[in-house]
């Protein structure tokens, strides 16, 4: 992907507020069929504002990556409108391509060059001018930490920093957006959080990220807004928050003292006292129960009372909202839909 600079653009409104900003990406109605009659995508419909930090996931299969790569031009709709920065990728796809940066889940590294030799050769690659190529790759490989280690050979590096020598790599034209592709997978807990440091600095900086990812509680810290896709097409979107809310259900785990045959009458007192709906799951566990209601918290004093008059003793007690992990559970399941009307079906750019 060679061509010219292009200045990054930061977003004149509050950041994760849509209005009044220019798209970065624009999907209406993409379909993607391919030669074999397989439909990858059927429709998918959605917008994100310039600035904005982006999530996109969805089980594999799903369609997920077969849209990224429309996004990018590797690809070729069968139908629909998309533009990336302005431009259409059917009919601009040189000018999309000098827009954005690109990091896939494998790394381009040379391990035979030098950081410092492998940020100049994409330089080359993406038309940075020569009299400015010094100073963007010092200014880089200061960004993503790697200044010390500037002129060893990359092949001696940890999987962290090559995926950070990556990302600079991606990053040398000042692209205004970003696609990262499953870009801490493989990672250790220390060298993933080392990276979400750095995509946020890059978004902090006007870059709008659009981030794919198999770790939820990556697109919970990194994430604005998220887009989940199913069978082709998108089944939920919002903030992290709104999507957890409208699951509609809490979390109550009690251990009890005695085990597991402890819990089995734990769990019978909890159904003979009617404290919880019917809608309600009741688990025995080796600790105690795992109760999911829509209103656990307010009801679980009532379960701790019902509990010391039948004389089991409580010995922990915790209440919690759902996470990412149970929003995508409940997305993902044909039975469940959480996304609600303006999110399921509706091109929307804007707040949660």
């Amino acid at each position: 992907m060679s061509g010219t600079t292009n200045t990054s653009v930061s977003s004149s409104t509050e950041k994760g507020d849509g209005e009044g900003k220019t798209a970065a990406i624009l999907i209406e109605g993409l379909k993607l069929t391919y030669s074999d009659g397989t439909e990858a995508v059927k429709d998918v419909t959605m917008e994100v504002p310039q600035g904005e930090f982006f999530g996109f996931l969805g089980p594999n299969g799903a369609g997920k990556t077969t849209t990224i790569k429309v996004l990018v031009t590797l690809l070729q709709p069968t139908g629909g409108r998309v533009e990336v920065n302005g431009f259409d990728v059917k009919s601009k796809a040189q000018e999309v391509r000098e827009s954005i940066g690109y990091m896939p889940q494998e790394t381009s590294v040379d391990e035979e060059l030098t950081a410092r030799e492998n940020i100049r050769f994409a330089c080359r690659a993406y038309g940075v001018p020569r009299e400015r190529r010094a100073e963007r790759i010092d200014e880089l490989l200061e960004l993503v930490d790697l200044a010390d280690v500037g002129d060893k050979k990359s092949g001696g590096f940890s999987g962290g920093m090559k995926k950070r020598l990556d990302a600079a790599m991606a990053l040398v034209h000042r692209p205004s957006l970003v696609f990262l592709d499953e870009p801490t997978t493989g990672l250790d807990p220390k060298a993933r959080n080392e990276l979400w440091d750095y995509f946020e600095r890059i978004n902090e900086r006007g870059t709008t990220v659009l981030l794919t990812t198999q770790y939820l509680e990556e697109a919970d810290h990194l994430c604005e807004r998220l887009a989940v896709i199913r069978d082709g097409g998108i089944v939920a979107r919002g903030s992290p928050s709104k999507l957890k809310r409208r699951v509609g259900v809490e979390f109550l785990d009690v251990d009890v003292e005695g085990g597991r045959d402890t819990a089995r009458e734990a769990a019978e007192v909890l159904r003979g006292e009617g404290i919880f709906g019917g809608d309600a799951s009741v688990e025995v566990t080796d600790r105690g129960l795992s109760i999911t209601a829509n209103d656990a918290r307010s009801r679980g004093s009532r379960l701790m009372v019902a509990l010391d008059d039948a004389g089991i003793q409580v010995t922990g007690f915790d209440v919690r909202e759902p996470t990412l992990d149970d929003v995508f559970l409940a997305v993902t399941d044909d039975e469940t839909d959480v996304s609600g009307g303006e999110d399921a079906g509706s091109r929307q750019g804007g707040s949660e």
